[in-house]
């Protein structure tokens, strides 16, 4: 710029066109241009000045660092004169001077400035007007600055605490909404589950936004009077919180607890922007105000009446859902602690950082920077915080559990290895599975003689009973129906390449139960009409129907199709598998924070510690698994899981009954079924009980009474249940205020009568274990046409077979009355005749098994 040129500049852009234009010519010889980059600090408050400065080009801000009063904080643009009231005062500098981009300054050093005005005194008589005015104005600022600051004061948050931690999908959102609302001055509402720091959100939207530098409050709204004049003020009185923030933010905590009279005024704050002071008098109403601040709430949960007015709703996510930021929250916390108490900072170990996202943490953030501080106090000056000392409490899914993986790392290896359960199948139950059909069928047909026979009904049924309070679906995992059901799909695809059909999911949920309790029907009226436990072709043909179904549905659909849904023998073993004492589950905090892939689900190739598998052949997510019914304890999400997150618990047997279970009508119509397959197995008996004469010699009369075997039982738990229902009914009738709980639905209810199921039928098959079983080396001789004389054989007395089977069932029917009084969680008179139909049930197994 020409030397003319700036001295029209200055006398046109500046405030120096008050001095003579020979003053200006005298000033404009002694500036120098300089370029200052951005965020560079110009002058420090309360230091001697060096230079008068001119801004030219660029945006400049100053404020006093050690004051909280808005009235010293300014922003300059170009043209105006920085440190000039300074220099003329002889004062030091009053701000501290920051550049917020590149800026371009005509500088006049200090000294030479201080030589002019000595030099010519108009510039002291031309500005002294002005410095007078703008030193009664800053007063009177200064004035009103403090008497807002004696009311907000008791409120005033002065900065946010931390920032949103983490790098899940969760925290980048947040801070995504933080930054959008921060551009704006609409209404917020910030709610969320308690613990969440929300109170912390609310700062970072007023310190990222560009009203940083006014004041913000937070107020708890269960403490507010319910007359307003602490929030709007009083007319012609002391001013509220709201006139006194001015363009501030006011953060309203625990809106939901505001006093009921403040609702409107707040709604027509955040509808109108505007409110009315309280008056003392109500026939001279205060004059309506403008509301300048930004109103940002915060609740623990959503509140209709507000949110339609509210121009912006974020929800803070729980600590649950954002496992994935645990790691870099603890560490945070860790770091936090140290620093405070001047100790060197621990490592958190995986096994620990396991155990924490396995915990749900209903008091969130809160919770877990308690749990943190706990941690390092009882490390006592540990390297590492390991997963003893970072103990947070069990949530209900993992009450009373004992992971048996951890306690033996031997069982993990063996469960991981190609053993189980893959050797197994394929180099011992295939062959021995085809041994026993072919025996079936060409050998011997009565169970005297035929090992299959043998095998069949005097071991493979009591033992597959006696393991199901133990090991549930386990016997899924070596079955022979679904290992030929494997070769035959994986054959076929080498055959004919295509792509499986997916499960018809919705209709499979809706029909398949039903179909397998329909093929248990008939299974059980097969075998009693053609005597299946001595006819040994009949029970091998039995074995391949369900084997043929198994192929044929594994050829069409990917994966176990047939054995979730439509297996017979499956859908048995999913229902007793419900009272287990051992689970697979996997933990929910460590698969939602740490996988990606799902291949314990889906499956993939190897991942780290995680094998190469197929995905759970029964389309079962462990960390998603409520009770054993989908469970067939192969193992493959063990195996694939490259986070250890997968456990085998044990746990109080049929726990999920009461807890997670969801209840379904086919299951509790193959739970009567088989109640009814009891009746059915022992005919002869009830026949002889009942009196009748029937011929079972002859396949209608016989059929007539297998039928009413299997369905007559099954009307005692119903009839109960409608006496039930028929008894709540009266009582309401007689007496509307009586409070007598209400019957849970049948369907629920029904469950209760499991362990007293599964005891009848053990009770019935004991007589063929204990009294056959040990029998197997005489009869496999006998079967290849050899003598057994001499071969040893364990035979119980019928003594203790009866001791036994007595004993059984009593302890399923105490078990039946206990599972129903926790499944129900009523008094126990609300379910007598529940009881009294198991004890009926009960006394009447002990007739037909015990009793003959």
């Amino acid at each position: 710029m020409t030397f003319p040129a700036l001295v029209t500049w200055l006398k046109e852009r500046t405030a120096l066109s008050l001095l003579p234009e020979s003053v200006l010519d005298v000033i404009a010889q002694a500036l120098e241009e300089r370029v200052v980059p951005a965020n560079e600090r110009l002058v420090v408050e309360d230091t001697p000045i060096e230079n008068l400065y001119i801004l030219k080009q660029g945006r400049v801000e100053g404020d006093r660092n050690n004051q909280s009063v808005a009235a010293w904080a300014v922003s300059w643009l170009p043209g105006a004169i920085i440190n000039l009231q300074e220099l003329l005062l002889d004062q030091p500098a009053q701000r501290t001077v920051i550049t917020r981009n590149e800026c371009h300054f005509w500088v006049l050093p200090g000294e030479k400035f201080r030589e002019l005005a000595a030099q010519y005194p108009e510039i002291s008589q031309s500005f002294s007007p002005q410095l007078a005015q703008e030193l009664a104005q800053l007063s009177s600022q200064l004035t009103y600055e403090q008497e807002r600051q004696t009311i907000l004061r008791p409120y005033l948050v002065n900065k946010a605490k931390r920032g949103i931690i983490g790098k899940s999908r969760y925290a980048v959102r947040l801070r995504q909404q933080i930054k959008k609302v921060a551009e704006d001055r609409k209404s917020v509402m910030i709610f969320g589950e308690p613990g969440l720091e929300k109170d912390n959100t609310a700062a970072l939207i007023h310190f990222g936004s560009a009203y940083r530098r006014q004041p913000v409050i937070k107020i708890d709204c269960s403490t507010v009077q319910s007359s307003g004049a602490e929030l709007f003020g009083r007319a012609g009185g002391k001013p509220g919180l709201v006139e006194a923030l001015s363009e501030g933010t006011l953060i309203l905590n625990n809106v939901e607890e505001l006093p009921e009279e403040l609702v409107p005024q707040l709604a027509t704050l955040l509808e109108t922007g505007t409110y009315t002071p309280v008056s003392r008098s109500e026939d001279t109403p205060a004059q309506r105000l403008t509301c300048s601040a930004r109103i940002i709430m915060i609740s623990e949960r959503r509140l209709p009446k507000i949110d339609p007015l509210v121009g912006h709703l974020i929800k803070v996510p729980p600590l649950r859902v954002r496992k994935a930021d645990l790691g870099d929250q603890v560490n945070y916390y860790i770091s936090l602690t140290c620093r405070a108490k001047g100790i060197a900072k621990p490592r958190v170990t995986p096994e620990a950082l396991r155990r924490l996202q396995a915990y749900d943490f209903p008091s969130n953030l809160r919770e877990l920077q308690n749990l943190v501080e706990r941690a390092i106090v009882q490390s006592d000056g540990a390297r590492e915080l390991t997963e003893e000392i970072v103990w947070p409490s069990q949530s209900k899914k993992k009450q009373f559990r004992f992971n048996l993986l951890n306690a033996y790392p031997g069982l993990r290896h063996f469960l991981r290895s190609e053993w189980w359960p893959d050797r197994i199948n394929y180099g011992f139950t295939l062959s021995v599975f085809a041994l026993i059909v072919i025996v079936g069928f060409v050998g011997p047909q009565n169970r005297q003689e035929n090992f299959a026979l043998n095998m069949f009904w005097a071991w493979w049924w009591p033992v597959i009973l006696v393991g199901f309070p133990f090991v549930g679906r386990l016997w899924c995992s070596v079955c022979p129906f679904m290992i030929y059901g494997e070769i035959t799909q994986k054959l076929s695809l080498w055959l004919w390449p295509r792509q499986l059909k997916a499960w018809p999911r919705h209709s499979a949920e809706k029909w398949g139960g039903w179909f397998l309790c329909g093929l248990f029907a008939l299974i059980f009226l097969w075998e009693e009409l053609w005597d299946l436990e001595n006819t040994a072709y009949l029970s091998a043909s039995l074995l391949l129907l369900i084997t043929a179904g198994a192929m044929i549905f594994s050829a069409i659909f990917e994966r176990r199709f047939w054995c979730r849904y439509l297996c017979p023998i499956g859908g048995m073993n999913g229902l007793f598998a419900k009272l287990s004492m051992t689970e697979l589950r996997a933990q929910q905090g460590t698969c939602s924070a740490e996988c990606t892939t799902y291949q314990c689900y889906k499956g993939g190739p190897q991942k780290g510690e995680g094998l190469a598998t197929g995905g759970c052949p029964l389309y079962s997510h462990p960390a998603q698994l409520q009770d054993n019914r989908d469970c067939v304890l192969c193992m493959t999400c063990l195996k694939a899981c490259p986070h250890r997150s997968v456990e085998l618990n044990l746990r109080p047997p049929g726990i999920e009954l009461w807890t997670t279970h969801i209840p379904r009508a086919y299951e509790v119509a193959l739970l009567l079924l088989l109640l009814g397959g009891v009746f059915l197995h022992r005919l002869p008996e009830l026949q002889a009980q009942w009196g009748l004469s029937l011929d079972l010699t002859k396949f209608w009369p016989h059929l007539a009474l297998s039928i009413a075997a299997l369905s007559i039982p099954a009307t005692i738990p119903l009839v109960a249940y409608g006496c039930m229902k028929l008894w709540h009914r009266v009582i309401q009738n007689l007496d509307s205020t009586f409070s007598h709980p209400k019957p849970k639905p049948f369907v629920q209810l029904a469950y209760g009568y499991l362990p007293l199921v599964l005891s009848g039928n053990l009770a019935h098959f004991l007589r063929l274990g204990l009294s056959e079983g040990g029998r197997l080396l005489p009869v496999t001789f006998a079967t290849f046409g050899l003598s057994g004389e001499g071969l040893p054989i364990w035979v119980a007395h019928p003594a203790v077979i009866a001791f036994l089977q007595g004993v059984t069932l009593i302890a399923g029917l105490i078990l039946s009355v206990l599972l129903t009084q926790k499944i129900a969680g009523q008094q126990l008179r609300s379910l007598l005749l529940q009881h009294l139909a198991a004890v009926v049930l009960g006394a009447s197994l002990w007739a037909i098994i015990v009793g003959y």
